[in-house]
């Protein structure tokens, strides 16, 4: 097989995204700002995709990791469907032009509108959380004359060995069902007028660097399905989440065909179809934030490099303590020290890096913070009153700004001084 060209390198000292120098970009758009790689975010797809080969399967990238249209129509030409949680992502994947029976809404949150705009588009089927919800779907359902295909979300209490932020398969998890009581639901939605029973959903948590939890997961899941067997439920769906981790620094995730096989392994002689719904691995190395030094400071007992990028252009590490790599645009020979890179919002929070050794950075040099294509703008916020940043994506030699960088009259747009203030 030929060998798939490294989409982030450096060319003569010089960091280059595919083809394109990351100055060259900089130049024309500024800091901060994200740059995806079209190449990474394809092989990406591919890699995952093809790992499962034969087996029935569905691939449904997880907006939540990232949302730009221009992203999502990338996956969308590939084959993607699409893994929702709101009924703005859905509108989303929409426009991006994917097709809604390969859509699945997942989230413990729906509203009555949410699933009604769902049900009037068509999707493959809702991941229904609670009971609850199960009740409120089937009314809806019922109002609009038409009938809901869902799987419910059983939580098989397994440990995905993950940060606790973002495991969602243990029983104090606010998502999906325990095990007993999910199959008392599935019985009840059997029963259901408005609803009908298509699959069963599990998701036990992200940024997993091990099989063993997948493999555990799946065998409950297996259990699970005999015991649906009994209760005539045609189950032809097993949706079995996301969770592949990916390398920021240290780790070594498994690679696809490894989970793939653990996931097809654990159903084998199961007449379903595979719904995978991988975000962070299909999307969080493909992109970086590029960030300029605005000053070096000396503290008496640190030293920083203060960016104009902050925490809310990238809050993975103030809020997990997630480490990202940084690297110079432009490498050159320099003393290495340690240093915190922080930056201008004020919260002691407000941090890329802490006591992180790198060569020093002269006021003005661009910094690039790595494998932040997932889980990086979808989060950001104005905080500060913050403009969010540019996305750009690269394409061989050309690059293609697929958002605009925002306006302070881009934040103001919407409010509104009432007239008993003039």
């Amino acid at each position: 097989m030929e060998a798939v060209k490294e989409s982030f390198a450096y060319h003569a000292d010089e960091l280059c995204v595919e083809d394109v120098a990351v100055a060259r970009i900089v130049e024309k758009v500024g800091t901060p700002t994200y740059i995806y790689s079209l190449a990474e975010l394809r092989n990406s797809f591919r890699s995952f995709d093809e790992a499962f080969g034969d087996t029935a399967h569905l691939v449904c990238f997880s907006v939540k990791a990232n949302s730009n249209l221009a992203v999502l129509r990338a996956f969308e030409r590939l084959g993607s469907g699409f893994d929702i949680v709101s009924g703005g992502e859905l509108f989303r994947a929409l426009k991006a032009g994917g097709d809604p029976k390969k859509i699945v809404f997942s989230g413990v949150g729906k509203t009555r509108a949410e699933m009604a705009f769902a049900l009037r588009s068509g999707i493959l089927m809702f991941n229904v959380e609670s009971e609850q919800e199960l009740y409120v779907l089937n009314e809806v359902a019922a109002a609009l004359g038409t009938t809901a295909p869902v799987s419910l979300r059983i939580n098989p209490d397994v440990d995905p060995q993950t940060h606790p932020y973002i495991s969602t398969g243990m029983k104090k998890s606010k998502f999906g069902i325990a095990i007993e009581p999910a199959f008392a639901a599935y019985r009840r939605a059997i029963e259901l007028e408005n609803v009908e029973v298509v699959g069963v959903d599990c998701h036990i948590g992200s940024q997993l660097t091990s099989t063993l939890p997948f493999s555990d997961a799946v065998a409950r899941v297996r259990t699970f399905l005999e015991r649906l067997d009994h209760e005539g439920a045609r189950i032809r769906f097993v949706d079995l989440g996301g969770g592949l981790g990916i390398r920021y620094d240290n780790e070594a995730p498994p690679d696809p065909c490894d989970y793939a096989r653990a996931l097809i392994e654990g159903l084998k002689g199961r007449d379903v179809t595979l719904v995978l719904e991988p975000g962070r691995s299909l999307a969080g190395n493909a992109g970086i934030l590029v960030t300029q030094v605005l000053y070096l400071k000396q503290a008496e007992t640190k030293n920083f490099v203060v960016v104009d990028g902050a925490m809310n252009d990238l809050i993975r590490p103030s809020l997990y303590d997630a480490f990202q790599r940084i690297q110079p645009v432009v490498r050159r020979e320099g003393e290495p020290m340690v240093v915190d890179v922080v930056g201008p919002i004020c919260e002691s929070g407000d941090f890329f890096a802490r006591d992180r050794q790198m060569e020093t950075p002269m006021q003005g040099d661009l910094l690039a913070v790595m494998s932040v294509g997932a889980y990086g703008f979808t989060m950001a916020s104005n905080y500060n009153t913050r403009p969010r940043a540019a996305e750009v994506m690269v394409d061989g030699k050309d690059f293609f700004v697929i958002r605009e960088r925002e306006t302070v009259e881009d934040l103001v747009a919407q409010e509104r001084i009432p007239a008993f203030m003039e």
